[in-house]
């Protein structure tokens, strides 16, 4: 062979070596874009799988919102919106704090449910039965309330005091207040009427024979003590069921006493005043201890013998039958 000849079978076998070199360089290439396209689609696959976790999100957080929609309802006042709110009054939905407002400005809603509604029985469920039992523990705790109120419960200040006192005195009475929490201090309704210049005294009549205790409220003290039983004893002018009850006193042939109690004795010594039933009470009262109010003991003369009386009151007759002597 010739050299010319060695050359160009040389080029040709470099031009073969070139060709699978390009060649090789075209795998390359196309497995470098396999790879990239590879690439391509694997990303896509992670942007899908953002998009699943931020879809999956709100499952696992909801929205407060959406827990208090009320379903297939829509706002009875704009009627655009789905309902959130249901009045508690009315019964009447709403999507949003300006509807209520609205609604309750046209409809003059409170929105405060009626607890005195009724109910009927068929319709009648636990749900009421619990706002029954609710709305007796409201009654109860604002009854309480008022009953510790200080302000319902001051005392009467010590200016009305003395001035109470001051008036009984020029009357002749010895009255006496108590401190503010004794039972009697809370009962007495005891009053001086300036216009009038006289006391409207609370009385309390106790008919032991019956076993009958009543109150008298705002009594004149220009007021007799016959006058003051009348309502109670008397055949024609007392009331049918108080006469029923006392009987006793009514049918009874040797009359009765009025008694009151002597304050500030000792202890075992149990004595009483005989009032007259012609005079006022004013001057019954007089020269006497009054503690809050008058206690008057009307009982039956027979049965008084076992009390100590002091002051025995003669009777009218007595008193006819001295004159005429």
């Amino acid at each position: 062979m010739d050299w010319l000849d060695v050359k160009e079978e040389k080029k040709d076998n470099l031009e073969i070596k070139e060709e699978v070199f390009v060649a090789q360089n075209i795998k390359k290439e196309e497995m470098m874009d396999e790879v990239f396209v590879k690439e391509e689609k694997y990303f896509p696959k992670e942007e899908g799988m953002d998009d699943t976790k931020v879809k999956e999100e709100p499952q696992i957080n909801p929205p407060v919102g959406l827990k208090r929609k009320l379903a297939m309802s829509r706002c009875e006042t704009c009627g655009t919106e789905e309902a959130k709110y249901k009045c508690p009054r009315c019964m009447r939905y709403s999507c949003s704090l300006p509807c209520v407002k609205k609604h309750k400005a046209e409809l003059t809603c409170n929105g405060v449910r009626d607890k005195t509604a009724y109910v009927s029985i068929q319709q009648f469920t636990e749900m009421n039965l619990l706002s029954d039992y609710r709305f007796l523990e409201d009654v109860a705790r604002t009854a309480d309330h008022i009953s510790r109120d200080a302000f319902l419960k001051r005392p009467i200040s010590n200016k009305h005091m003395y001035f109470m006192k001051n008036r009984a005195r020029r009357q002749g009475i010895n009255l006496k207040l108590l401190p503010n929490g004794f039972t009697k201090r809370k009962e007495n309704s005891t009053f001086f009427d300036k216009k009038k210049q006289q006391f409207c005294w609370h009385v309390k009549l106790q008919f032991p024979q019956s076993q009958a205790v009543y109150i008298e409220k705002r009594v004149p003290d220009d007021k007799t003590i016959n006058e003051i039983l009348r309502p109670y004893i008397d055949p024609e002018k007392s009331d049918p069921v108080i006469r029923q009850r006392l009987k006793a006193y009514i049918r009874s042939q040797t009359g009765v006493q009025i008694l009151m109690k002597v304050e500030y004795t000792q202890q075992n010594l149990v004595r009483y005043y005989e009032l007259d039933p012609y005079k006022s009470l004013r001057d019954n009262l007089r020269n006497k201890v009054i503690i809050e109010y008058p206690t008057l003991h009307v009982v039956l003369k027979e049965s008084s013998h076992d009390l100590e009386v002091l002051h025995q009151v003669k009777s009218e007759s007595t008193k006819n039958i001295g004159n005429q002597n």
